[in-house]
């Protein structure tokens, strides 16, 4: 019966080891990626010219 009570202690304590690795990876990845603060400078330039047209039959003199 003293190994049942033990069991608790070892997954309580396996739960906060792998809480710890799961922040310390979230840690790591803001941080190689530049962070919260990371700003992207988006430029964008769209220019776009009109089909010419044909010119409109004239009208006829009736």
């Amino acid at each position: 019966m003293a190994d049942d009570a033990s069991k608790g202690g070892n997954s309580g304590l396996a739960f906060i080891v792998g809480a710890l690795v799961v922040v310390v990876a979230v840690l790591a990845f803001f941080m190689m990626s530049g962070g919260f603060t990371q700003q992207k400078k988006v430029d964008v330039d769209i220019s776009a010219s009109a089909p010419k047209l044909p010119d409109a039959p004239k009208p006829t003199g009736n």
